[in-house]
């Protein structure tokens, strides 16, 4: 299979790229499916213009959200969380504390900012430079798949 090919988008993938789109109009640049170490995936991870950072979950369903026990390990790789989800989903089950944005396959808006717990200065350098070398990975990647 070509790698380049499009393949159909899952629920989750299809908010993130609604999220996304909107996370570029706050100047935030996002990367999608990011870990910030071993064993650790967050959907999207956004890197602000003062060098916020920024975690959000989407969550397609409320068995999707039931499901994740892994969330509360996201919060020491930001300085805001936030959850993503549709228009229908029951958002009174989302944490007080963390953010809300209501999304769909084409933008999103920001209903409620998550709670701020600035990264320490050595954790935030150490995520940016992880962020900066996978995204310069993912480019490259894109203009040669082979390498």
């Amino acid at each position: 299979m070509d790698p380049l090919s499009p393949r159909p988008l899952q629920p989750g993938q299809i908010l993130a790229r609604g999220v996304c789109r909107h996370l570029l109009s706050y100047d935030f640049v996002p990367v999608e499916e990011f870990s910030p170490e071993r064993g650790k995936r967050v959907d999207i991870m956004a890197l602000g213009p003062k060098g916020e950072i920024w975690v959000i979950e989407c969550k397609s369903s409320r068995a999707d959200f039931q499901t994740d026990a892994k969330w509360q390990g996201y919060l020491e790789w930001c300085d805001r969380y936030f959850w993503a989800v549709d228009a229908e989903f029951p958002t009174d089950l989302l944490p007080s504390g963390s953010g809300l944005i209501i999304a769909d396959g084409y933008g999103a808006e920001i209903l409620r900012m998550g709670e701020e717990d600035k990264l320490p200065a050595a954790r935030r350098a150490a995520v940016i430079r992880k962020f900066a070398r996978d995204a310069a990975r993912r480019l490259h990647w894109l203009r040669d798949p082979q390498s």
